[in-house]
């Protein structure tokens, strides 16, 4: 499946796009590294999965997308557009960031510096709440989500839970919300 989504990713990106590689993607995600041409800087394609894709409509979701990639913040990694490819799963791109997750000196420590706790909690603090002042909530914030880069942390994939949220007709939402599916990652969702 890699080798067709793969083609089917490209065909869809035109000559605007070309796709290097798939890095390894999270759960929420199958993510690419591309180039885009006219400017020659390379991007990150996120392609939603099948079982987050079932429902979402594919323009309420791209506006969604669009209203979070106004965002402008220096420790927020904006999105730049968003798309479907022909068999209806949604795609986003955003910058790629030459840095490492928070989860990769989690791994690596038993204990992080307290200087290094403290910028990335204020970074990560200062983007969050610039968000909540635009309307927007993350609903997904994790070591997986916090990319150290340049001695700074930055948040990704703002806007994509509420946009999966938001996407879904009332029904939906409440069973997005109620009945066993969980937007976002359970082992850092609060218990509310």
């Amino acid at each position: 499946m890699t080798a067709d989504l793969r083609e089917e990713l490209q065909s869809t990106l035109g000559s605007r796009y070309t796709l290097e590689q798939e890095l390894g993607g999270g759960g929420m995600a199958r993510v690419f590294v591309a180039e885009e041409r006219a400017l020659g800087q390379r991007v990150v394609v996120k392609i939603l999965p099948l079982e987050l894709a079932v429902g979402v409509n594919p323009e309420r979701f791209r506006r969604e997308i669009a209203f979070a990639a106004r965002l402008q913040h220096p420790h927020i990694v904006p999105l730049l557009t968003a798309g479907e490819l022909p068999g209806g799963l949604p795609y986003f791109t955003m910058p790629y960031v030459e840095g490492e997750p928070l989860r990769a000196p989690l791994s690596r420590r038993d204990v992080l510096p307290l200087s290094m706790v403290l910028r990335v909690l204020r970074d990560v603090a200062s983007a969050l709440e610039h968000a909540h002042s635009h309307g927007v909530v993350h609903r997904d914030i994790k070591p997986d989500n916090i990319l150290l880069s340049g001695g700074y942390a930055l948040v990704l994939d703002f806007g994509v839970a509420h946009a999966l949220l938001a996407t879904s007709d009332a029904g939906r939402a409440a069973e997005l919300t109620s009945v066993g599916f969980v937007v976002g990652t359970p082992a850092y969702t609060a218990p509310e």
